[in-house]
């Protein structure tokens, strides 16, 4: 489970000067960080005179941070879009890492109220700004506090293309609109009337997640029915590895993909590739 986002930099032995560590920067999605933060921070352990720091911006920002040549590699929680592919000119490898659930979070007041599970069609209808109060679901009667994502956020694309259609539709009923993970859990657990969108990873107790209905059968969010393919808000998490980059880069992301890394991506909470 998730309980904060980790920005880390890994620092350098004693005895070596900054000029002889190599760096890597890692950039992006917020909820590729924490596998990315904890792995560094492994692999540092092995290779002391590697530096690795890592950021987060959301998917668009990592994927916009390699096509630009600022970071070495880049994060994102979604698909690349077909002109951010035309950027990158087939010149960088689209690995994903891992994959999770998206899930439709609620406060945990709407949740004990009796909004256990949604189908899309009343979530599209929350976010369009056709349904406003939770009792009209049979919920407790107060005003939804409906949080969209930036549009640069990964998990906006993936639910809004999952629920209201296109990566890029407006979300009319929205209040709010959040960037990091953290910020939006920190939101919704502060709420007592609010629904989100966070990957399974980040629910707590407050941060509750809805079964979504998928033809008359709600199904949880949770890793096994990723793995099964049955929750229908499911995603790839990606790194982007350029061609050009340096022979440490490349074996950082090796790691990522060995039985090591991907315990690591186990335990902070997503399904591993392998």
């Amino acid at each position: 489970m998730i309980k904060r986002s980790i920005i880390l930099v890994a620092m350098m032995c004693v005895g070596i000067s900054a000029q002889a560590s190599e760096r890597i920067s890692a950039v992006g999605s917020t909820t590729v960080l924490p596998v990315i933060s904890q792995a560094a921070e492994a692999y540092h352990k092995t290779h002391p005179d590697l530096t690795i720091t890592v950021s987060g911006g959301g998917s668009g920002v990592g994927v916009a941070s390699v096509i630009q040549g600022t970071a070495q590699l880049g994060m994102a929680s979604r698909e690349t879009s077909s002109e951010e592919q035309a950027k990158l000119d087939g010149h960088v490898d689209n690995i994903v890492i891992a994959s999770d659930a998206v899930a439709v979070v609620v406060s945990k007041a709407v949740y004990e109220s009796g909004i256990h599970q949604l189908s899309i069609a009343q979530i599209a209808a929350i976010y369009h700004g056709k349904i406003k109060n939770w009792k009209e679901l049979g919920g407790l009667d107060k005003r939804v506090l409906v949080i969209d994502k930036e549009a640069s956020r990964g998990t906006r694309h993936v639910f809004a293309k999952a629920v209201l259609g296109s990566a890029h539709a407006r979300a009319e009923g929205a209040s709010i609109v959040s960037g990091s993970n953290n910020e939006e859990q920190m939101i919704v657990s502060r709420s007592d009337n609010a629904i989100g969108m966070l990957s399974n990873a980040w629910l707590n107790d407050k941060v509750r997640g809805v079964d979504v209905v998928v033809s008359g059968t709600a199904i949880a969010p949770t890793i096994e029915h990723v793995r099964d393919g049955s929750y229908p808000i499911a995603r790839g998490l990606h790194v982007l590895l350029p061609h050009s980059a340096s022979t440490a880069t490349k074996d950082f992301v090796k790691f990522l993909l060995s039985e090591q890394g991907q315990a690591i991506v186990k335990q902070v909470g997503y399904l591993p590739v392998h």
